[in-house]
């Protein structure tokens, strides 16, 4: 697993549940740390 911060970890989620990342594939939240880097996989798939 990856360290992420209690701080980075709440407004990564809050951003999920409001909608911010719906555009993703489920598959970029998969093996990732922060939302940044959900991000950052998404552009490869």
């Amino acid at each position: 697993g990856k360290y992420v911060s209690l701080k980075d970890t709440i407004a990564g989620f809050k951003a999920i549940l409001d909608g911010e990342y719906d555009h993703l594939p489920e598959q970029a939240f998969a093996m990732v740390g922060s939302i940044e880097e959900a991000v950052e996989k998404a552009k490869t798939l």
